[in-house]
């Protein structure tokens, strides 16, 4: 068995594998859970750190340079040691802490990329293959605070994409709370509870047809 992907510990795999266990035994719905550690790379935002932070290395090497009124050394030190420094301090900034990534990189590249991988993993995963096209991908992504929900056919059918809105927000508090695998078992009850009311209900014939575990995909 692979090990489990940080911040899932074991009991959150259970929890989780349980969750969907109990949530398809009253619909017909096939509940993929899906996680990556982020979407993208986000080199833009990468690099927008350093721009920002040669210029400020700038500005501040200028501002020691003339109001320090320090006029010896080489003019190449003033001019390009300060920028140089910032651009790797911006660098290394836009690395280590991820808020700051994700505010450079902005909402609406996050929500794409996001929705992009979500795409992926949805065809990786083979959701569209049940025989009443009734599989539903839970997508997470971590970095982000992201989750995305994608139905297959059998499923848009009867459920409006807004219907998943509140479902998302709260998985998504959840993570950002520091509660991944709590936060995804409780988005996997509360998907199974909006099929049975949406009338997406088990059949005689229903088998287990997808995987209850969660599934771990790369960056």
């Amino acid at each position: 068995m692979a090990p489990p992907l940080a911040p899932f510990t074991e009991a959150d795999l259970a929890l989780i594998r349980e969750a969907v266990t109990e949530a398809e035994a009253g619909t017909a719905g096939e509940i993929v859970p899906y996680v990556v550690p982020a979407s993208d790379a986000y080199a833009s935002a990468v690099w927008k750190g350093g721009t920002f932070g040669a210029l400020v290395g700038a500005l501040i090497g200028w501002a020691i340079h003339h109001y320090g009124d320090l006029w010896g050394g080489a003019l190449f030190f003033w001019m390009v040691v300060p920028a140089a420094a910032g651009a790797a301090l911006g660098l290394l900034l836009v690395g280590a802490v991820p808020v700051l990534k994700r505010l450079l990189a902005g909402d609406e590249l996050i929500d794409l990329r996001t929705r992009r991988r979500a795409a992926l993993a949805f065809l990786d995963e083979e959701v569209f293959r049940t025989r009443d096209r009734t599989g539903i991908l839970l997508f997470v992504s971590l970095f982000e605070h992201r989750v995305v929900v994608l139905g297959d056919s059998g499923i848009n059918q009867k459920v409006e994409a807004e219907e998943w809105d509140a479902l998302v927000r709260r998985a998504a508090e959840g993570i950002r709370a520091g509660r991944p695998g709590a936060a995804l078992a409780e988005a996997v009850k509360a998907c199974g509870q909006l099929l049975a009311e949406r009338g997406v209900h088990i059949q005689p014939a229903d088998v287990n047809e997808l995987p209850d575990e969660l599934r771990r995909g790369q960056t």
